[in-house]
């Protein structure tokens, strides 16, 4: 996902946060995924400079591209932000974390949206 309006539809969706990610999650809207499984990435100045944010970027790329085929759901959007933990966390639990957070939101009732 590389629209604006893609991450803030998404950020009214489920959400669980971890000590590496926040995941938020909300299913696309009918035809603009195709049944596929799409994910976002984001790093707030709060976590580092430049390189702090594009590292955590890119172990978040990996992770998604370990977990979310085996346990994301098909016509889902997912945005993933970064948290200082991103950095400093072992790959494993980094991975961990995801899948967890994904079986969370999941599992939890769609919120309601604002009028």
């Amino acid at each position: 996902m590389k629209l604006r309006a893609d991450f803030l539809r998404v950020a009214d969706g489920q959400r669980w946060t971890t000590p590496s990610i926040l995941l938020q999650m909300r299913a696309s809207p009918e035809g603009i995924a195709d049944g596929k499984i799409r994910a976002g990435f984001t790093a707030t100045k709060k976590l580092g400079n430049a390189v702090q944010r594009n590292r955590a970027k890119r172990r978040l790329r990996a992770a998604v591209q370990a977990v979310m085929p085996l346990h994301a759901r098909a016509g889902h959007d997912y945005v993933l932000v970064a948290r200082d933990g991103s950095l400093t966390r072992s790959y494993p639990e980094l991975l961990s974390d995801l899948t967890l957070a994904i079986g969370k939101v999941h599992a939890m009732r769609p919120r309601k949206s604002n009028p």
